[in-house]
């Protein structure tokens, strides 16, 4: 079973930029969610590899970018003007293309292989 493989993150001041990287290969549809304490897993950004389309949740749009390297075979979340609000575990996601991919672009359901999450915490 394919894996994917996190790095990046950490502890960054409010207004400060962090970058999320993700190992991944051979899947189409690659996305991040975050989770805080006690709440749900929100999806925050998704890539479709082929198209390059890409989908962001209204609370990140404008300071998140998305974006695979596939000569490296790796996706990134690139966060910028963090605020407290953006503190979470971030997740990577994957699926292979089909096609209802953009309504559950932002959508647990829509993704079978997730990475083991990666912290980030701003601080006022």
């Amino acid at each position: 079973q394919a894996r994917l493989v996190q790095s990046g993150g950490g502890s960054v001041q409010a207004g400060g930029s962090l970058t999320l990287s993700c190992a991944v290969s051979g899947y189409y549809v690659i996305a991040w969610f975050r989770q805080s304490p006690g709440t749900g897993r929100e999806g925050v950004a998704c890539i479709h590899d082929g198209s390059n389309k890409v989908i962001y949740s209204d609370s990140v749009k404008g300071r998140f970018t998305i974006s695979q390297d596939n000569t490296k075979s790796t996706n990134y979340l690139h966060m910028t003007d963090l605020g407290p609000e953006d503190t979470a575990m971030y997740y990577c996601a994957a699926s292979q293309w089909w096609p209802g991919w953009a309504r559950f672009a932002l959508s647990e359901s829509g993704y079978d292989q997730w990475g083991g999450g990666t912290q980030v915490t701003v601080s006022s």
